[in-house]
């Protein structure tokens, strides 16, 4: 039997977890400007669940908890990283954080793609990059 390996297209979403939701979904939506697609009260969960997307399509799911253990940072923790945005213009995204007080790293240059990014955390902390794409990819 000759199987071919399948393959993924692109990533559909990504979904967190935070503590606060009224300060998460005013991030995310007020500051990141992450579209609303839905949102829905859990009531067996005790739980907020936002779908938010980005202009690609690609959506974040924001979920919130009672009570959820804090993440592990320092040293990194086995998982996931940090969520990497694509933006054109860098210096504007980081003037717009900035503006809205939020710490924003120093931006480097990746040493082997010679792009610019920095990184920030959003309200719990979670690294968030930002990726600077000046011509988006076409699909």
């Amino acid at each position: 039997m000759n199987r071919m390996q399948p393959k993924l297209h692109a990533v559909h979403h990504v979904a967190l977890i935070c503590s606060d939701y009224e300060k998460s979904k005013h991030f995310y939506v007020n500051i990141l400007g992450l579209e609303i697609l839905a949102e829905n009260y859990r009531a067996a969960r005790d739980s907020w669940k936002l779908d938010l997307a980005l202009p690609n399509g690609t959506q974040v799911e924001l979920f919130s908890f009672p009570k959820p253990p804090a993440r592990p940072s320092q040293p990194e923790a086995c998982g996931l990283r940090h969520l990497a945005f694509v933006v054109r213009e860098l210096d504007v995204v980081v003037d717009w954080l900035l503006a809205n007080h939020i710490e924003v790293e120093s931006v480097r240059v990746d040493e082997y793609t010679h792009k610019r990014f920095t990184f920030f955390k959003d309200p719990d902390g979670l690294p968030l990059e930002l990726y600077e794409l000046p011509a988006l990819p076409q699909h």
